[in-house]
């Protein structure tokens, strides 16, 4: 076997759920030169591609193939007789009807190394996404696994109808097209008309949908469901225990489209939060942050740091970016030492004490007045002041300090600018309907969202509801011709859900 040949990582990436592949498979993904991916395989996968890796995707979409099979294998060859090594990353289990087998024996014929990386097969998670146990000992102790695709037409199946209709628990891959054949064949087979049957589509995702019956009526309720591939039909008792032990559907945000406009680099967080309670979030960030660089006012606050008695963060942002220029500039946390510090909000002192600096001053309310009026307990007649903040913010700390008798200097350390990557994706999603909420974090990203509306019309958002961080972003969508629906008591991230969680209960 040649040395020169790469390796091919045959990887399960899961049923659809993120969070459901396994460690080993996201390794594989991080050290692939090529990643060759599938149409099932969630997208979000992807991001963890290492920088410079070549990303080619292949289908493999019911009906819609964008390379066959056999360029598939073609494919993987190639790529691997250059040195590459390739993972190719599949919906599910490889070796669970995914042609992983296949794709194995071209690749020993080859001559190239290969491994393949067991997945999460969405024959049992979407059923036990859809609170479906697919074993239970009051009533089965078989499971059958079968294909949804063969040719009802064929003149031989490959499938033992009449040995699976007496397995306890059947699962079928695939087979919305051919559900009338298949309870054809089962009832033919001696199958109760009574039996409990589920389809599970889009199974662990925030699309999920599950429609359920019996042997007799699921023809009929999946047509009138308009119920699509891909999904999963379950056949069999165990069904029946859907009604008590349904818990993905039941989440409070199930089913809901949520766009997030927060900075790229601070959408996971929101992101996570959210789709935890069950929605689908579409990633389109309003803002980037960007620091200033080469800024003369930046260098002398940083040189001049013993000089100040007080320094206010206002944001997260505000933090990284300081510390950022301060290690920048060879200094470190020490640097900060004699200073006292204030923080509006929990998540803004949360990171200043990354750096191990603890905050003196934490207002109730997580807005710039609220810092002033927490100074009022604190003597700072000719205290000098040092706000590094982002530019063009508000005046009313500086206005109002300075009325307080302090010296502040404010320095701009980082600015927000448009994040024009998501306008098209935004723009589609608007105009077909498809998004029921938009989060807004900031002024900023308020501003920058209504101008990627298409041609400017509101009239997109009128049935989309509108939540705000607090008063300030309200305050600037009504400015802009939106209704703002959901303000957060509590100005952070955690209080912005926790409205959104309790306006949908």
């Amino acid at each position: 076997m040649s040395n020169t040949y790469g390796t091919v990582y045959l990887v399960g990436a899961g049923p659809g759920d993120p969070g459901l592949i396994t460690v080993k498979g996201r390794e594989c993904i991080e050290k692939a030169d090529v990643l060759v991916y599938d149409y099932l395989a969630a997208p979000s996968h992807l991001a963890h591609a290492k920088k410079g890796a070549e990303i080619i995707y292949v289908g493999k979409k019911g009906g819609d193939h964008t390379l066959s099979q056999d360029g598939i294998n073609a494919l993987l060859v190639e790529k691997a007789k250059t040195g590459a090594t390739v993972t190719r990353l599949k919906g599910g289990d490889p070796f669970i009807f995914g042609r992983g087998g296949e794709e194995a024996e071209v690749l020993i014929a080859e001559g190239i190394d290969w491994e393949v990386i067991p997945g999460v097969t969405s024959a049992i998670a979407a059923p036990a996404y859809a609170g479906i146990p697919l074993t239970h000992r009051k009533f089965t102790a078989t499971l059958s696994l079968v294909t949804g695709h063969e040719d009802p037409e064929k003149e031989n199946s490959n499938i033992d109808w009449d040995a699976i209709s007496k397995s306890g628990t059947i699962v079928f891959f695939m087979g919305v097209r051919n559900l009338p054949n298949i309870v054809e064949k089962l009832s033919a087979c001696g199958k109760p008309a009574d039996t409990p049957v589920a389809l599970v589509r889009w199974g662990t995702t925030t699309r999920q949908e599950t429609v359920a019956g019996t042997l007799s009526t699921i023809v009929e309720e999946v047509r009138k469901a308009n119920l699509k591939s891909p999904s999963i039909i379950v056949v069999g008792e165990v069904v029946s225990l859907r009604d008590t032990m349904k818990w993905f559907e039941n989440r409070p945000l199930f089913g809901k489209r949520v766009v997030v406009t927060r900075a790229r680099k601070q959408a996971s967080g929101l992101t996570s939060r959210l789709m935890a309670l069950g929605a689908e979030c579409l990633e389109a960030p309003a803002i980037e942050i960007q620091p200033i660089t080469d800024s003369a006012a930046v260098d002398d606050a940083l040189t001049t740091l013993t000089a100040y008695d007080w320094i206010v963060f206002t944001s997260v942002n505000g933090v990284i970016t300081f510390f950022d220029e301060l290690f920048n500039k060879g200094l470190d946390a020490r640097a900060l030492g004699g200073l006292k510090t204030a923080c509006i909000g929990p998540s803004t002192a949360a990171e200043l004490k990354k750096y191990g600096i603890g905050t003196d001053v934490l207002p109730d309310s997580y807005v710039a007045e609220s810092v002033v009026d927490a100074f009022k307990d604190q003597e700072i007649q000719g205290a000098k002041i040092l706000l590094p903040r982002a530019e063009e913010a508000r005046p009313v700390i500086p206005v109002e300090l300075t009325k307080m008798g302090a010296t502040v200097n404010e320095v701009a350390v980082y600015r927000t600018t448009m994040d024009t990557t998501s306008t098209e994706k935004v723009a589609e999603a608007l105009t077909n309907k498809e998004v029921d909420m938009v989060t807004f974090t900031s002024s900023s990203t308020v501003k920058n969202f209504v101008s990627m509306i298409p041609n400017g019309d509101l009239s997109l958002m009128e049935n989309v509801t509108v939540a705000c961080i607090g008063p300030v972003t309200e305050e600037t969508a009504k400015e802009l011709g939106l209704t703002p629906h959901l303000v957060a008591d509590t100005f952070t991230i955690d209080g912005l859900v926790d409205t959104i969680v309790g306006a949908a209960e």
